[in-house]
């Protein structure tokens, strides 16, 4: 092996090893902030089972995701339509395991549906209208993070829906579910549970967190308050809405990272997806043109290195 070959193995070694470095990114946003006695948050110290537990989750993360890869080509392969909605108490820690699903994989085939408060034209809308543009066509997944059960929620708790509006939906939604399963579209529902005392630490730690804060909104601050509202209201959806072409699927989350890995593994679990075969990637040799001369880039373009 010559010099140069050596170099680049060692650069490719290196790409990969950054790649990685995105999950660590991730990982610190979920470290337990301390606070000191200047009134400064600090990470707090791990221990040497803490890290032992670390490096087991990242192990164990990184082979679902490589089979949530696979998954990705079966159903880009087979056309397989997938909606997925994950449903909590905030902080509950939906956002996270989104992310780690959809981490790997390609955003034309899995997106993300996150959709703000209607604004006046929607609240006039059929209900579901504006989660239907959302729906994916064959070979997509569609990660709702909340969705349709906002009206059971937040909408029920927070009165922004009359008796009426509320009762409405639990007549259609099951039909609405059944009608998206027989269009050939799997429906998948996880509610993440957490208990109060963890909603309670992970709304502290947004508070001294400068980088989490904007996470808290006065909605979440209020649901903290309305938490036994929260509970009924919760159990009235998943008792009036567990059907059996799209039941309900509790993750039990007070462990963000088991939580994470438990969604993932059973996720997997209820697709029948199977590696598919993919052809050799060649790299081709890249055209010289000896007429070509690289234009210089203008100084006052380009971004100062700082770092």
């Amino acid at each position: 092996m010559t010099n140069h070959e050596e170099a680049l193995i060692r650069r490719i070694h290196r790409e990969v090893a950054d790649q990685y470095d995105e999950e660590l990114e991730l990982e610190l946003e979920d470290r337990e902030f301390v606070l000191c006695p200047d009134g400064q948050a600090s990470l707090a110290e791990d221990g040497p089972d803490e890290r032992a537990h670390r490096q087991r989750y990242f192990h164990e993360l990184f082979r679902l995701q490589g089979e949530l890869v696979k998954l990705q080509s079966w159903v880009v392969s087979s056309g397989h339509k997938m909606v997925v909605l994950f449903e909590g108490r905030d902080a509950a820690g939906k956002g996270g395991v989104i992310k780690r699903i959809s981490q790997r994989l390609n955003p034309r085939v899995c997106r993300v549906a996150a959709l703000p408060a209607p604004n006046d034209r929607e609240r006039t809308q059929w209900y579901f209208q504006r989660y239907v543009s959302h729906l994916p066509a064959a070979g997509e997944i569609v990660l709702f993070d909340r969705s349709w059960y906002n009206r059971a929620g937040v909408e029920r708790v927070m009165g922004f829906c009359s008796d009426d509006q509320y009762e409405e939906f639990f007549r259609s939604v099951p039909e609405f579910e059944r009608m998206l399963v027989r269009s050939g579209i799997q429906v998948l529902k996880y509610w993440f549970s957490i208990s109060d005392d963890e909603q309670h630490l992970r709304f502290l730690s947004r508070i001294h967190d400068p980088l989490k804060q904007w996470k808290l909104s006065p909605m979440d601050l209020e649901s903290r308050r309305r938490w036994e509202d929260y509970t009924r209201a919760k159990e009235i959806m998943l008792e009036r809405t567990h059907i059996a072409e799209a039941p309900w699927w509790v993750v039990q989350a007070v462990d963000k990272k088991s939580a994470r890995l438990n969604c993932i593994h059973h996720l997997l679990q209820q697709v029948p997806y199977a590696e598919v075969d993919q052809e050799a990637v060649v790299l081709p040799q890249r055209e010289r043109r000896a007429d070509y001369v690289r234009m210089p880039v203008p100084q006052d373009m380009i971004v100062p290195e700082i770092y």
